[in-house]
């Protein structure tokens, strides 16, 4: 079978593209929702899911455990029923990070859980001792292999864990096994990114007694009764995809808006933009961008990646793009991952100007002319960063491991066509 590729036919840097944009569910928000279907009794509905990959491949992953669904005009609903069980097929469960979520509620619900060491992104280190670490100290048996991980317990036990550096994802896991974990525990140093919110604010709706969600502490009264759904949950717009569409339009728009976002949960990004001179205004879930000279007028500004409210890392290979066009010398640091930089050596050869000093630390210094050429994918972000390079570009590129993209991005060649950029897909 031959493989999926887009071909970016560029802009030259020409402020051209206009109209609407809207934002798909947050890929963050819909995986952990999917995850807590195990505690859930009978039934689950979720609305507003986008249809990406890593979403499929979760769906998969359940009902391989026992739990069915149906996924139809942007909604799952879920049936639970019968006995589950703990062990992920191991072939499905090593394409996706986000599997490694299912450790906490999986194990609170039937008692064990088995899986491989994760997948997904490959951008330096990401552990799961803290996953490990919890439940263990919540009464969990852990076995470690080379190439698995095996957990087991009769009946976790409340406890008091302090993560010690935040993480979105095993703070997710451990609030859901102490869901159905009888008492109180209290997770401390939690990660504070709204996806955390939305999920414990939806399973309080469910019968679940959560505190403190967006806060660095949350405590959870815990009981072994399943939660209840009477109501759906309702996926929010992804931020993460906002924020890339930003970094487009920062050097291409020229009318454009972003709808269906919530701008006052990306304030690092929008006062990044605002501060390198880009002429944007922002409603209760909008962003526009127009009447904006070109991208050279714009100056180039630092930025950090931070956990939340920081500047997210997943909008750090778009914006990093972006600054390319702009005039100046910024330096960018980035904070969460070991790795995040790999996709550097490809605007490189484009013609773009970073110099990359260590693992963590890049210098830009724009404007630089860049030129089309062959990509491929090598993650998620970078795989949209390619696209808004090619866009910028003269000439025309083609990027190839398009199922990168696909992960994160529903349906991107569709959405950015109707702003006017020409974008095909291919096999």
């Amino acid at each position: 079978m031959n493989e999926e590729y887009l071909e970016i036919k560029g802009l030259n840097g020409k402020r051209s593209l206009t109209g609407r944009i809207q934002v798909n569910g947050a890929k963050n928000a819909v995986l952990k929702i999917i995850a807590a279907a195990f505690l859930f009794d009978k039934t689950l509905r979720v609305e507003n899911v986008p249809s990406l990959k890593d979403v499929h491949w979760l769906l998969e992953i359940l009902e391989h455990m026992g739990i069915d669904s149906e996924f139809a005009d942007g909604h799952i609903v879920f049936n639970i029923h019968g006995n589950l069980s703990g062990e992920l097929p191991f072939d499905l469960a090593k394409k996706l990070r986000s599997s490694v979520v299912l450790l906490g509620p999986v194990l609170a619900r039937v008692g064990e859980v088995k899986m491989p060491f994760p997948g997904g992104d490959k951008i330096g280190l990401r552990p799961i001792d803290m996953f490990l670490d919890g439940l263990k100290q919540m009464g969990a048996k852990v076995e470690e292999t080379s190439s698995h991980v095996y957990l087991k317990a009769d009946g976790l036990k409340p406890t008091s864990y302090f993560f010690k550096r935040q993480s979105v994802t095993a703070t997710e896991s451990l609030m859901m096994a102490a869901t159905l974990t009888e008492g109180v525990t209290t997770l401390k140093n939690c990660a504070m990114e709204p996806e955390i919110v939305y999920l414990a604010n939806y399973l309080k709706v469910c019968g679940a007694d959560i505190q403190g969600a967006g806060t660095s502490t949350i405590k959870i009264k815990g009981s072994h009764k399943l939660l209840k759904s009477d109501a759906p949950y309702v996926t929010p717009g992804d931020r993460i995809e906002a924020g890339s569409f930003l970094a487009l339009g920062s050097v291409l728009g020229k009318d454009i808006v972003i709808e269906e976002c919530n701008p006052g949960e990306m304030e690092a990004v929008i006062e990044f933009y605002k501060s390198t001179g880009l002429n944007m205004e922002t409603g209760d879930n909008f962003i526009r961008i127009k009447e904006n000279k070109p991208a050279s007028d714009l100056k180039s500004r630092d930025f950090v990646t931070h956990e939340y409210p920081g500047f997210p890392t997943d909008v750090g290979a778009p914006t990093v793009v972006a600054l390319t066009q702009m005039t100046g010398e910024a330096h960018i640091f980035e904070s969460i991952f070991t790795d995040r930089f790999g996709y550097v050596q490809s605007l490189r050869l484009m013609g773009a100007n970073i110099v990359q000093t260590d693992l963590r630390n890049i210098i830009i210094k724009g404007p630089s002319s860049l030129t089309g050429r062959e990509l491929s994918s090598i993650d998620i972000r970078a795989g949209l960063a390619y696209i808004i390079a090619a866009a910028t570009a003269s000439g025309t590129s083609r990027i190839k491991s398009v199922y990168h993209i696909d992960r994160g991005y529903a349906q991107i060649e569709k959405r950015l066509s109707n702003l006017g950029l020409d974008i095909k897909r291919y096999e």
